[in-house]
């Protein structure tokens, strides 16, 4: 066994293709060895939506096509492979020259779609497609299932709460933290406590501080002044660690005492208790001391659930603090989500697998629309067939290069929150699960498949 890398080592192989799982490579030599190399179509679908959810939203395609542009084997990826002892030699030599020479169509970022449509296409090399599985499902999954997570919470809080993802503590490694805050701001939040997220990607970001600092001073109060003496532009008092309404008294005096000097309480937080009951007991007790300008934002074991229920109760609060349950999507952590081929060698492909049965070839997704345009329907067809609504697929990589500039994230955002606001009134509703959305099959793509059946059946 070799030496385990350092922290800084391993995350530089990162983006290493050998990130995968053995047997995308066992097929590859076994592909090689017998000379299939044809172009493939694979792609990549939700089969079904986790229980109580509505809706999802896709998110992830750029990190994906980044993956595809770098992929090559390097050198040390190559001699990592030798010391498996899994593959042969004039194989692993071969992969020297692999890059993704392919097409990718897809939905756009912040695309609200549902169980067994395709959210991107992938046609190449059947080498080359069959590779990347693992990464594609790997990327597409993670942000997509938090963008949805996301947006489930911003539909729940009211407009002018504001939205901070906390979660990158609990997240399941550092690129699933910064890949949470990423998709969190596609659905909705408003920012993120994660640094690096705002050096990457530009996300907004916010900070309090943590009950350490207060049980770190003698006295609460001085540990109060003393944060506010050294945040002057961004002065925000976790108030709970002893008394919250106490907490709460003593920030009114501080701000009296400050605000001679120029000294401006932004906010407090709240991070334990009945966070309804305290915030209106706070609220109360900051208005009766002549800070009413002072705001609320509450944290601590927040989903979409509560968060809906501390609207529904008038919670006075003007944010929510967000952390695991959003990180880790934590009432359904996985999609039911797989990248399957579809096409090879220009004739289309079925799987026929109980409980996991797909439809053959290369597929559009057609969306249409009721006169108030929200959605009323959509019918998976094929990609030639002369179908009415807006097709969701569009082309984003052709020959192995990007078709342009990575889309900025605001303008994702922007798509997202439309989307949103075009779903049909009882699919947005909170806690409610809805009646499933329509979701129709074309009848081009019904006689596919039963062609594509009839020719299994001769051939067995």
């Amino acid at each position: 066994m070799s030496n385990p890398l350092s922290h800084s080592r391993w995350l530089d192989r990162l983006g290493s293709p050998n990130l995968t799982d053995l047997y995308q490579l066992t097929m590859l030599q076994a592909y090689r060895h017998i000379g299939m190399d044809d172009t493939a179509v694979f792609e990549f679908f939700v089969r079904k939506l986790p229980d109580h959810r509505n809706f999802l939203l896709a998110a992830g395609l750029e990190q994906l096509l980044d993956y595809l542009v770098d992929l090559r084997f390097e050198e040390r990826d190559l001699e990592a492979l030798r010391r498996t002892e899994k593959l042969d030699d004039a194989f692993i030599d071969s992969l020297a020259e692999m890059r993704f020479t392919g097409d990718v169509d897809a939905m756009p970022e912040g695309t609200a779609f549902f169980g067994n449509e395709p959210i991107a296409r992938v046609v190449a090399p059947l080498p080359e497609a069959q590779l990347i599985e693992t990464r594609v499902v790997n990327l597409l999954q993670m942000q997509t299932l938090i963008a949805s997570k996301a947006a489930r919470m911003r539909l729940a809080a009211h407009d002018h709460q504001r939205l901070v993802d906390f979660g990158l503590r609990r997240a399941h490694g550092s690129e699933a933290g910064l890949f949470a805050a990423r998709a969190a701001w596609i659905g909705g939040f408003d920012g993120t406590a994660t640094v690096l997220a705002n050096e990457l990607y530009g996300i907004p970001l916010f900070g309090t501080m943590a009950h350490s600092f207060i049980q770190a001073h003698d006295s609460e109060m001085q540990a109060f002044e003393d944060f506010c003496r050294s945040q002057p532009e961004n002065t925000v008092l976790l108030i709970d660690t002893y008394d919250t309404e106490e907490g709460a008294r003593k920030v009114v005096e501080l701000a009296r005492k400050l605000e001679p000097e120029g000294f401006t309480i932004r906010g407090v937080r709240i991070d334990s208790g009945d966070l309804c009951a305290s915030a209106k007991a706070v609220r109360r007790i900051l208005d009766e001391g002549g800070c009413e300008d002072i705001e609320i934002m509450v944290s601590g074991g927040l989903n979409e659930d509560r968060i809906a229920g501390l609207a529904a109760a008038g919670i006075p609060a003007t944010g929510y603090g967000v952390g695991t349950d959003l990180d880790v999507s934590a009432d359904a952590p996985y999609l039911d989500c797989v990248y399957k081929i579809q096409e090879y060698a220009g004739i289309p492909r079925r799987k026929k697998s109980a409980g996991k049965a797909t439809w053959p070839g290369r597929k559009q997704v057609f969306r249409h629309y009721r006169d108030d345009g929200s959605f009323d329907h959509d019918v998976i067809g094929l990609v030639d067939e002369a179908l009415d609504g807006e097709p969701l697929l569009g082309p984003v990589m052709r020959a192995g290069e990007r078709l342009g500039e990575p889309e900025p994230l605001t303008d994702i955002r922007e798509r997202a929150a439309a989307q949103m606001a075009a779903l049909p009134r009882d699919l947005s509703l909170l806690p409610v699960a809805a009646d499933p959305y329509r979701v129709e099959i074309s009848d081009g793509m019904r006689d596919m498949a039963e062609r594509v059946d009839k020719r299994v059946e001769r051939k067995e």
